[in-house]
């Protein structure tokens, strides 16, 4: 099978039956109809540390932000938890983390998680994680139809774009040309704003989707991270089915709340060294 092709056609939302060449695809397959909707997939990356109801919100959130303009439909949402290497205070080891997102996805019949990200040996970058999505999509998902695929996040992303060292500006406009994001705000913040007064979200705005999560949900990992670690009741917070694996394994503690302490992020690690 011919990776390369079907690679290329993923981010265009069009149709195609093989990896054969654009010229021969076009020939082989007549047009779609302007009024046709553009299949989507959303993929979440992050921590998941652990995963929360929250987490998987956002996916319902952005599926009928899309599917409401009348333009997409989205058909399938993918969670790609971090590797280990992250280096991010706090992080539980990626198999426990995995699990626990696969515990949580098993009642939904469109949300599945990608352990690609999190069984590299080396932090990956999020475009990284995006392309190589794209070929894993189209192997085990899709025959006939290849979607486009966008990163689903909240507005603390587009924030980070903000902080130095964090992101490669590169990567930032590769992720909103390619791809494009779809962003859960909440009712008052400023989202809108933040796009505004950066050059770079400007210059691809309409590739970034935000949508309002108007019924306000303040879950966070951290907050549920913190109530274990002082024996209080997380539930309905998580997922019963999390809430039993954490239970069992005893996660979430002061001691692995010192995780990686005193250790530099892989991102501001690898940027700070290429900037020196």
């Amino acid at each position: 099978m011919t990776y390369l092709p079907l690679c290329l056609f993923f981010a265009t939302g069009r149709c195609c039956d093989s990896g054969l060449p654009s010229h021969l695809w076009q020939q082989k397959r007549p047009m779609e109809s302007p009024a046709s909707k553009i299949a989507v997939v959303l993929l979440a990356c992050g921590s998941f540390n652990p995963i929360t109801h929250m987490h998987l919100r956002l996916f319902e959130l952005a599926r009928d932000g899309l599917n409401g303009t009348g333009k997409y439909k989205v058909v399938k949402g993918i969670i790609s938890p971090v590797g280990d290497a992250y280096k991010k205070k706090g992080l539980i080891s990626s198999s426990h983390r995995m699990t626990m997102a696969k515990l949580a996805t098993e009642s939904s019949d469109w949300v599945e998680v990608s352990n690609w990200e999190s069984s590299q040996n080396e932090w990956q970058e999020t475009v990284k994680v995006l392309s190589d999505s794209v070929l894993k999509l189209i192997l085990q998902l899709f025959l006939k139809c290849t979607p486009q695929l966008k990163l689903l996040c909240g507005t603390d992303i587009l924030e980070s774009f903000a902080v130095p060292n964090l992101w490669k500006r590169e990567d930032i406009s590769e992720i909103l040309t390619d791809y494009g994001m779809v962003c859960i705000t909440r009712a008052g913040n400023q989202a809108q704003k933040f796009i505004y007064e950066s050059d770079i979200l400007w210059r691809r705005k309409e590739n970034i989707h935000l949508v309002e999560e108007w019924i306000s949900n303040d879950i966070s990992a951290t907050k549920i991270r913190r109530a274990l670690r002082r024996r209080q009741s997380v539930r309905y917070l998580v997922p019963d089915s999390v809430l039993a694996y954490i239970e069992k394994h005893k996660l979430y503690s002061e001691e692995s709340e010192e995780q990686n302490s005193g250790v530099i992020l892989a991102p501001l690690q690898r940027y700070a060294k290429d900037a020196s």
